[in-house]
Formats: C-alpha cells, structure tokens, sequence
C-alpha cells in the first residue's frame, strides 16, 4: 500500500485546513487508517484514528473538537479536516495504514505498517 498525503500549507491561526491521504496499491477499505504528527524537536505523536468502515474515530485530547478524521472508501482516500488551527498544531502530518483485525491499537504508532510521506502544516500566529 502506498499513501500519500497532501493539503498542508501556511495559514494563521483560526484558520482551516483539509489534509487528504489517498491510498494506493491495496484493499483500502480493509484498513485502518490513522494521522500523526511531528512538531519540529518533537516526538512524533498520535492525533486521530478511523476505523476501517468509519463507523469509529479516535482523537488526541487536544484536538478534540477541531479535528474531524473521515474516508471515502470509494476513492481510497482518507481526510483530516483541521478547523481553528493554532501555532502548536505546526507539525508535519503523516498518515498512516493498518490491516483492520481485532486488539489493535490505533493510537499508537506500532501497529500501523505503512506510512506516508508527510505534509507540513504551519500555523503562524
């Protein structure tokens, strides 16, 4: 599976962003799919989840309410919407890939097995 994610760009704080990843090379609607960032000096961290069919999503605590995770399964692609971004949301954004089965841990980084290039997201104040 190859992803590629895409969308991040400068915009001042307040402001809106859509992320997409779309994936290729594989049953996409068979994985789970999750987005990551890493802030610059930073570890890479966790910021949402969706399961293989939508039906759930998982956020970080501080992106809760401004974030949205989505998919279309029919066009292999799966969204991050980013609304009132702030300077701490500056990162680059991976997204990254999972053959759904049970026990995973979709907020972690281990499990997933494929991963994007990343897009830098800046979010000047």
């Amino acid at each position: 599976v190859q992803l590629q994610a895409f969308g991040g760009g400068l915009v001042q704080a307040g402001g809106s962003l859509r992320l997409s990843c779309a994936a290729s090379g594989g049953f996409f609607s068979s994985y789970a799919m999750g987005w990551f960032r890493q802030a610059p000096g930073k570890e890479r961290e966790f910021v949402a989840a969706i399961s293989w069919s939508g039906s759930s999503s998982y956020y970080t605590d501080s992106v809760k309410g401004r974030f949205t995770i989505s998919r279309d399964n029919a066009e292999n692609t799966v969204y991050l919407q980013m609304n009132s971004l702030q300077p701490e949301d500056t990162a680059v954004y991976y997204c990254a890939a999972v053959r759904s089965r049970p026990r995973l841990n979709l907020m972690g980084e281990v499990d997933y097995i494929y991963w994007g290039q990343g897009t830098l997201v800046t979010v000047s104040s």
